[in-house]
């Protein structure tokens, strides 16, 4: 997928500094509203940012996961056309990519001027990308040391043990984090139980989960029930990383009683049933959840987190740090910019 099919250039050299403008300009107008205690504004912004640039891109895409259906949502809706191509009379001469976004991922931690709120996309050639309905997914998330070693299905110490074996160290040093949910007692206490510490977190599993996957972190790996799109987003990140993804969409009535599988809501059903989804008690790996062979991924820190800072303004701009990456060429970028404003007496401020 190429915007000069004849060219053979990679996807990245085509749009992953785009996606970079796009989740850099997003952070920046959340970060602006952080601590302000309005989570719904925070986010009504980072989307308005978010499209706007995204227009700019010479791609027709298509959002698969985004802001909800389109009733709900005025823009980042599923199936919403966005970039120059959505704009214009002729778009077969555009890329089509299929764009799975979170605005603002963690609203309440940007609200309250917490850690780790992001924005952030992911982007795939056509079909690349599963299009998950908004409800929950239980999830395990590992690294690149660990793949292959975790099921989701056996229990937890059996897990826990496996990422001990793999990184060479004893169950009491791993980190395992979780979202802090009364769904998550028992899961909690198999935890404790098994010996390992838990970093319990009020919302955020993306981000968490990219942390799982990154040397250093000090975080060993996710476990629990989250957002279904989240977990897309989060697969599209293992690609790029190496990492690992495990999960099996959850409704309500099977967290309550998690061996009825069969208690599925018939409008939910039917919503997944038209997305695709068959058997809503398979278990999806990482290739599924995320099957393009071209991914691209692109966070920008809003709030300081794990493994990106938050944005930073000073009197003549503000400065960013953003993870983009991609599986074509398996480079993972940190970038820090510094967006100089305020005419030509303006300076870049060098801080670490």
């Amino acid at each position: 997928m190429t915007v000069d099919p004849q060219a053979g250039r990679p996807m990245e050299y085509d749009l992953l500094f785009d996606f970079l403008r796009v989740v850099e300009a997003a952070a920046i107008e959340a970060a602006r509203t952080m601590g302000q205690g309005d989570r719904e504004y925070s986010d009504e912004v980072a989307v308005e940012k978010m499209r706007e640039v995204m227009d700019t891109i010479p791609m027709l895409g298509t959002i698969v996961i985004g802001e909800g259906e389109r009733d709900e949502a005025p823009m980042l809706y599923i199936g919403e056309k966005v970039g120059r191509g959505a704009r214009e009379a002729v778009q077969n001469k555009y890329t089509e990519v299929d764009i799975a976004v979170d605005p603002l991922e963690g609203t309440n931690l940007c609200a309250t001027g917490s850690d780790n709120a992001i924005a952030v996309l992911a982007a795939a050639e056509k079909g690349g990308l599963l299009h998950a309905p908004d409800i929950y997914m239980n999830k395990i998330v590992v690294g690149p040391s660990v793949k292959g070693a975790v099921d989701i299905d056996a229990p937890v110490s059996d897990n826990l043990n496996a990422i001990a074996k793999r990184l060479n160290r004893q169950v009491q040093d791993l980190t395992i984090v979780v979202l802090d949910r009364p769904r998550h007692e028992k899961l909690i206490q198999d935890i404790r139980d098994a010996g390992a510490r838990i970093r319990l977190i009020s919302d955020g599993d993306l981000s968490a989960g990219i942390s799982a996957a990154v040397a250093g972190s000090g975080v060993h790996a996710l476990m629990g029930i989250g957002g279904g799109p989240e977990g897309v987003i989060t697969a599209a990140a293992m690609k790029c990383l190496n990492g690992e993804i495990q999960a099996r969409f959850m409704m309500k009535e099977q967290m309550e009683i998690p061996k009825d599988r069969a208690k599925i809501a018939d409008g939910i059903f039917d919503r997944m049933q038209a997305m695709g989804i068959k058997d809503p008690t398979r278990v999806y790996d990482t290739n599924e959840l995320a099957s393009g062979k071209k991914i691209i991924f692109a966070a920008c820190g809003v709030t300081d987190g794990t493994i990106l800072r938050g944005v930073r303004f000073f009197g003549t701009g503000k400065r960013t740090h953003s993870l983009i990456m991609t599986t074509e060429t398996m480079h993972v970028r940190f970038v820090d910019t510094v967006h100089v404003e305020g005419g030509p007496d303006s300076f870049v401020r060098f801080d670490r």
